[in-house]
């Protein structure tokens, strides 16, 4: 918790304890159905939920943006984004009944009001929205194939509207195909430790 409030010195009261709050809502569940792998929830701030946060390095939502987590889970990125973005407006996507309703008690618990949530896989999804999030849940030509159909037209944010997602290791066969307009930025830019060398994030403009 202590790098999430050295990486992001702007957070109020209310967030931090949100964010305090994650852990021992995730420990509990995980003790019952396996949302982070068991050896890793101790590391939950630094992989899963700082991890989620290196978008809100790579761009700053305005508020009243609307943005779909395709693939959450638990709730990655999805839940650590909204906590950061309190007026900005989360849609959490799942085809996993269990994961979906991890992520949305967990929601509840800490009163997050800007968040909804589906049981359903993305393909099904219609509503329209700025941005979607992803944090590796497939290859990123799957993932632009039906992120497309779900981008708003028009752009209120710095960047035009897209897929933001968080991907690691080796990228370029992955990237190829749109290399001409995607933007990766390393994640080591912006915080030190050696879990984020090989991490990026990975920006597709779709409108």
């Amino acid at each position: 918790m202590e790098r999430i409030r050295t990486y992001f010195p702007e957070l109020d009261k209310q967030q931090i304890e949100q964010f305090e709050a994650l852990y021992d809502l995730y420990t509990d569940w995980n003790s019952k159905i396996n949302v982070i792998s068991r050896k890793d929830i101790e590391n939950l701030y630094l992989h899963h939920v700082l991890h989620s946060l290196g978008i809100a390095k790579f761009i700053r939502f305005k508020d009243s943006s609307t943005i779909m987590d395709i693939g959450t889970g638990g709730g990655f990125p999805g839940i650590p984004l909204a906590i950061f973005f309190p007026k900005v407006n989360f849609h959490l996507v799942d085809s996993i009944g269990k994961k979906i309703k991890v992520a949305q008690t967990v929601a509840s618990e800490i009163g997050l009001e800007n968040v909804t949530f589906r049981h359903a896989r993305a393909e099904e999804e219609k509503e329209l929205f700025d941005f979607i999030v992803s944090r590796a849940v497939m290859p990123l030509a799957d993932l632009v194939n039906i992120a497309k159909k779900n981008i708003k037209k028009g752009q209120q944010n710095a960047l035009p509207n897209g897929l933001i997602c968080l991907k690691g290791g080796e990228l370029q066969h992955e990237v190829f195909p749109f290399r001409n307009k995607t933007v990766i930025e390393d994640l080591s830019h912006f915080f030190q430790e050696e879990f984020f060398k090989t991490k990026k994030v990975v920006y597709v403009p779709l409108s």
